[in-house]
C-alpha cells in the first residue's frame, strides 16, 4: 500500500499538479486551483486541471521558468461556494501560491476575493464571463469572453435568421438571474420580449420546468446552465416532443454536452470563447493537443484546451516577472502583458485592461459529438 501511494505521488508530481497543500520551495514555483474535482461540475474541474497540468509539464520538461518548477496545487471544492472559498485560503496561507487559477465559475470565485484582497494575490483566468467577476478589482484577470459577448453574439446570429421568440433556461441565483437580465436587455434594445425559466443549481430538472418551457412557445431556447441540466433539458423536451432549436453559453461545457447528451445534442449551437477544439490549424490548438497527448490526459476539448491556453498565458507572466516570480512581481508582469499571441490566440492587459479577450464562435454540435464550425 505504502509503494502504491508513493507510486501515485510520483505520478502527480510528474504531471505538474498535487492534491495536497505544500509549502513553497527555492526552486518551484506554485500556482493554486480550486475547482470540482468530484460532485456535479467533475468533469469541466477535472478537464480545467488537467489542461493546465499538461502546460505546466511541457513546460517543466523543458527546464521550467526562469529556474523554476511550475507546481498545479489543486483542491477539491465539490462544486461548493463555501468550500471554494476555504481552499482559497489554504492554497495561499499553506501552499504559498503566487496565484490562484482556473476556479471554475464566478459562484465559486467570489468567496475566494477576501483572501485575494488582504494578501494580493493575482487571480487569474476564472472559467466564467459573469459580470460579477470583473467587478473584483484590479487583482482579477479575466482571459475569456465575457457572458454579454456570447449572449451578444447568439442573440445576433438568431435575429439575422429572423428568430425573434426567446426563451432563457438559467438558474434561479445571482449569476443565473444576471445571464436572464442581460438577454431580457439585449432583446428589448431590439423591440422584442423575452421569457425565462428558472432552474434550481445542483437539483434535477423537473416535469413542470419541462412544460414551462414548451409552454413559453420559443422559437430558439438559450441555455446558460451546466452541461447536466442543459441534458436534462433537451432529453425532456424530445419526451415531450419538442426538440426546440437550442443554443447554449460557453459556461456548459460544450464538450461536456456532446458527450453527455449524446445523440440530444446533436444541432444545439454553443458559443465558444476559445477556437473549437478541432480546429488544428490554429497552432495553440494543435500545439495544446500535444500537450495533453504527452502527458497522458485525454484528448483536447473546449474546457481543457482554455485551460491549456490560460496556462500558456500565465507561464509567459512568470516569465517576464524575473528570478524572483513572487505575488508582487507576477502581478507586475500581468499588468504589463500587453498583447500576447500564444499561436492564433490574443490575450491583452495592461494598467487599465482586465478582460483579456472578447471573441466569441459559434460553433455546431454534430453527429457523433464532432463540432461544425
Amino acid at each position: 500500500m505504502a509503494r502504491f501511494a508513493a507510486g501515485l505521488a510520483a505520478l502527480a508530481a510528474a504531471l505538474g499538479f498535487t492534491a495536497a497543500a505544500t509549502a513553497a520551495t527555492a526552486d518551484r514555483v506554485v500556482v493554486g486551483q480550486s475547482a470540482p474535482l468530484t460532485g456535479s461540475n467533475a468533469e469541466i474541474g477535472k478537464d480545467i486541471r488537467d489542461g493546465a497540468a499538461a502546460w505546466f509539464r511541457h513546460v517543466n520538461a523543458a527546464g521550467g521558468v526562469n529556474g523554476h518548477r511550475i507546481e498545479l496545487v489543486s483542491l477539491d471544492d465539490h462544486n461548493d461556494r463555501k468550500t471554494a472559498g476555504a481552499n482559497a485560503v489554504r492554497l495561499v496561507n499553506e501552499s504559498g501560491a503566487v496565484a490562484l487559477f482556473g476556479f471554475a465559475s464566478a459562484t465559486l470565485s467570489l468567496d475566494a476575493m477576501p483572501i485575494v484582497k488582504e494578501k494580493k494575490v493575482p487571480f487569474f483566468a476564472p472559467f466564467t464571463g459573469a459580470d460579477a467577476i470583473h467587478k473584483q478589482g484590479n487583482l482579477v484577470f479575466v482571459m475569456r469572453a465575457s457572458y454579454v459577448d456570447e449572449l451578444r453574439k447568439i442573440l445576433e446570429h438568431w435575429q439575422a435568421l429572423g428568430f425573434s421568440r426567446v426563451t432563457v433556461v438559467h438558474y434561479d441565483d445571482q449569476i443565473g438571474n444576471q445571464n436572464y437580465a442581460t438577454v431580457e436587455r439585449l432583446m428589448a434594445g431590439a423591440g422584442k420580449k423575452v421569457a425565462g425559466v428558472k432552474l434550481k443549481r445542483n437539483a434535477p430538472v423537473d416535469k413542470a420546468q419541462i412544460r414551462a418551457i414548451v409552454a413559453s412557445d420559443p422559437e430558439v431556447i438559450v441555455a446558460t446552465t451546466l452541461y447536466g441540466a442543459t441534458t436534462q433539458v433537451l432529453q425532456g423536451l424530445k419526451a415531450a416532443g419538442k426538440p426546440f432549436t437550442v443554443s447554449s453559453l460557453s459556461f456548459v461545457g460544450p464538450s461536456q454536452l456532446a458527450r453527455a447528451a449524446g445523440p440530444d445534442a446533436a444541432g444545439v449551437s454553443v458559443a465558444g470563447v476559445v477556437p473549437p477544439p478541432n480546429k488544428t490549424s490554429v497552432p495553440v490548438v494543435k500545439e495544446c493537443g500535444e500537450a495533453l497527448r504527452q502527458a497522458g490526459l485525454g484528448e483536447l476539448n473546449y474546457t481543457n484546451l482554455e485551460a491549456c491556453i490560460a496556462a500558456k498565458v500565465l507561464t509567459e507572466a512568470m516569465r517576464r516577472a524575473g528570478r524572483e516570480i513572487t505575488r508582487e512581481s507576477l502581478y507586475r508582469a500581468l499588468n504589463g502583458l500587453g498583447t500576447l499571441d500564444v499561436g492564433g490566440y490574443s490575450v491583452t492587459f495592461g494598467p487599465d485592461v482586465r478582460h483579456g479577450n472578447h471573441t466569441v464562435e459559434l460553433a455546431v454540435i454534430g453527429r457523433g459529438g464532432k463540432f461544425r464550425f
